[in-house]
């Protein structure tokens, strides 16, 4: 297996396998910080006679067995000459969506798949997947939001908190988008790749040449399927959104962790709330918003990364337990983590990257392997990279990746996840639509 070695900054192994000589990589900012190389090939290529291809990764996680789950799009999110296929006439042989839900062992083999989104009784499939996780059980959870497209910035098209142009309509879901949405707003300004299921019908499915369609419902729900794909709960209801006071619902959902019998949900796309329900029976439980403070629907207002820390959660992007018990937020657009106790007292919150705008900067964290989980790992989607922050003092320590397209750099990074040995999983949304193993030194 060919591997790309971060060392200081610099890959200094030589690319065969892609053909490229040299890739460089952000330094990072201590030498305590752990060092990571890139598994080129990983995962292995799917099967050709199915001629499958990953939408726009929303979730990685890994499971008790060290299986690597993702969680994707779908068809959704393909460009149009990435679903030849599936067009109205047809178009070519390649490509199909593969089944939304992946199961990977550590070698990258593909060990199982599911797709919920063809049909299923007694449950909405949302219109956007995104976030995964599976308990100790071996369920899988998968939430429900569609992360903010990424935005223009103040004097390039609009004030930051506006949707970017192009959003869901047949234009921005045609290859041509992401040519004229590069640079403006972090990425995609003008992207319909991770805007298609926000707002396009048929033209964005690939199956019409006419205008888009109305949007599909908003999502609003929680699903709990057995490893092999078989429906057990659903919390929410597709299409109908509840602000941040319900007991019974949500509004986008975005991420999901579970801590024994308790289910903690990111409800933050839309509410602005960690939201805890019994993991068994789908019982509310308790919420709170930032610094544990009763959350409420006031819009947070926009982010300034001189002024004071907003008192509002922003965009909720994940929600993670540590071993010691402590909850860690990504509050992404905020560009800050705040960890909290199980019941929701505030505890401390650091910054990572905090001049940047659009997207933001906090999209996930995931923990090193060791007892203390010494690091955080963040996924950075807008600025491309992951970084490397110690646990304790939420101090940025170190990163590793870039923006590219080469093996070891990023496009939308938006998810990140850990095995028992240490290796270090990403997933890449937008049109990233990949994932990456890092094996540590």
């Amino acid at each position: 297996m060919k591997r790309c070695l971060f060392t200081g900054g610099i890959i200094i192994a030589m690319l065969a396998a892609s053909g490229v000589s040299r890739v460089t990589a952000q330094r990072g900012g201590a030498a305590a910080a752990p060092k990571y190389e890139v598994e080129v090939l990983w995962p292995k290529p799917f099967p050709v006679a199915k001629h499958w291809i990953l939408g726009s990764v929303t979730g990685v996680a890994v499971d008790a067995q060290d299986h690597v789950w993702v969680v994707h799009r779908g068809v959704d999110s393909l460009q149009a000459n990435e679903k030849g296929p599936t067009l109205e006439p047809w178009a070519s042989s390649c490509c199909f969506s593969a089944p939304q839900v992946l199961e990977f062992d550590a070698a990258g083999t593909l060990l199982a798949s599911w797709d919920p989104g063809k049909g299923g009784s007694g449950y909405d499939w949302p219109a956007n997947p995104s976030g995964i996780a599976v308990d100790p059980q071996g369920n899988v959870w998968i939430g429900s939001g569609l992360p903010t497209p990424s935005l223009a910035p103040a004097g390039r098209g609009g004030a930051r908190g506006a949707p970017a142009a192009g959003r869901g309509d047949a234009a921005g879901a045609r290859g041509d988008a992401a040519g004229r949405g590069a640079g403006r707003g972090g990425d995609a300004a003008a992207r319909g790749g991770d805007a298609a299921g926000g707002g396009a019908g048929a033209a964005a499915q690939g199956r019409g040449r006419g205008a888009a369609g109305p949007p599909p419902p908003a999502d609003a729900q929680v699903l709990k399927f057995s490893k092999d794909g078989k429906f057990l709960l659903q919390i929410g209801k597709g299409g109908k959104t509840e602000g941040s006071d319900s007991t019974t619902g949500f509004n986008r959902p975005g991420a999901v962790a579970i801590d024994g019998g308790e289910l903690y949900v990111a409800d933050g796309f839309g509410n602005h709330r960690i939201a805890v329900f019994d993991a068994n029976t789908g019982t509310f439980k308790r919420s709170w918003g930032a610094y544990g403070e009763k959350p409420t629907d006031t819009d947070p207002g926009a982010y300034d990364a001189n002024g004071q820390p907003s008192k509002q959660f922003h965009t909720l992007s994940c929600v993670k337990i540590a071993k010691d018990g402590m909850v860690y937020v990504c509050d992404r657009q905020n560009d800050r983590i705040q960890v909290f106790q199980k019941d929701g007292k505030f505890v401390k919150e650091g910054f990572v990257s905090k001049t940047t705008t659009g997207d933001g900067s906090v999209w996930d964290v995931a923990f090193s392997n060791d007892a203390q989980q010494r690091w955080l790992f963040v996924a950075d989607g807008h600025d491309k990279k992951v970084w490397i922050v110690d646990r304790q003092s939420l101090e940025t320590v170190g990163s590793f990746g870039d923006g590219g397209r080469y093996p070891g750099h990023f496009y939308g990074v938006g998810s990140v996840a850990v095995d028992s040995k240490g290796n270090v999983y990403t997933g890449e949304t937008y049109e990233g639509k990949r994932v990456q193993k890092f094996v540590k030194r």
